[in-house]
């Protein structure tokens, strides 16, 4: 974003901004993130069943904490979450992102200056300790900086996205996403995603077959390691093209058994 950014350093005062989240079991994550969200003039956390000190911390980090007694998925938790925001402007991250102070500094320069009414944002996601800078991971744009009563999330159950009324503006500066730190959480993950996914299919009358899911996981490792340059990723980008390919077949391997059912 040109002629907007102020000079890293002394943080800035707070920014007529909301940051919202939801979270569940972030104990391990919470306060980086809310300590990286310290220019927002209000900061709200929406909790289900989290049975760790998330809530603690969280208050303890001056957020305002907000416990749903259920789990309606990821879109429409988020839209709880936006309802509760006051600001003009919103934020929304996740528990496991970090805005660094660069991309603090442009958004604090949106903020004041009012300009536009979204603004997405370059995403760089670790994966096992390394930051993937291919593999079709980066330079991953996500729209999370938008004027309240502009946009809402949709209701995907995962996969969520945030419809705006207008497209996006874009800034230059990352977003840190420390998504998987060890491979048990990526094979934690997997499962759960790939069972959401193939959930979805089902209910949208879609086949499978075993062929067709060994193709496809086939394919996503081509695309990814080959295609999406993620042998530029070393080692790591050959691990990660192998589990993308492993999620997609699992999606489509389970959509199969449960259409069988």
């Amino acid at each position: 974003m040109r002629g907007l950014s102020s000079e890293s350093g002394t943080p800035p005062e707070t920014a007529a901004l909301s940051a919202i989240l939801i979270t569940r079991n972030e104990e391990a994550n919470i306060r980086d993130c809310l300590a990286a969200l310290a220019f927002a003039r209000e900061i709200v956390v929406v909790d289900c069943g989290s049975t760790d000190a998330t809530v603690e911390l969280a208050r303890s980090e001056g957020a305002r904490v907000v416990v749903t007694p259920d789990w309606p998925g990821f879109g429409p938790q988020k839209n709880r979450a936006l309802d509760e925001a006051t600001q003009p402007w919103v934020l929304a991250i996740d528990a496991d992102e970090r805005v660094t102070p660069a991309l603090r500094d442009e958004i604090v320069a949106v903020v004041n200056a009012g300009v536009g009414d979204a603004w997405d944002m370059p995403r760089r996601s670790s994966y096992c300790g390394q930051y993937i800078a291919h593999s079709g991971w980066y330079p991953d744009r996500v729209t999370r900086l938008f004027r309240r009563g502009t946009a809402r999330f949709t209701d995907d159950l995962v996969h969520e996205r945030l419809a705006t009324r207008e497209p996006p503006m874009h800034l230059r500066s990352d977003l840190l996403h420390e998504s998987f730190s060890g491979l048990e959480q990526v094979i934690d993950k997997m499962n759960r995603y790939s069972s959401a996914g193939a959930a979805r299919m089902q209910a949208e009358g879609r086949g499978a077959s075993v062929a067709g899911a060994a193709l496809r996981g086939l394919w996503a490792f081509i695309r990814t390691y080959l295609l999406k340059l993620g042998f530029l990723d070393g080692r790591m980008g050959f691990v990660l093209a192998v589990s993308n390919a492993e999620g997609t077949y699992y999606r489509y391997l389970k959509l199969w058994l449960a259409r069988r059912r």
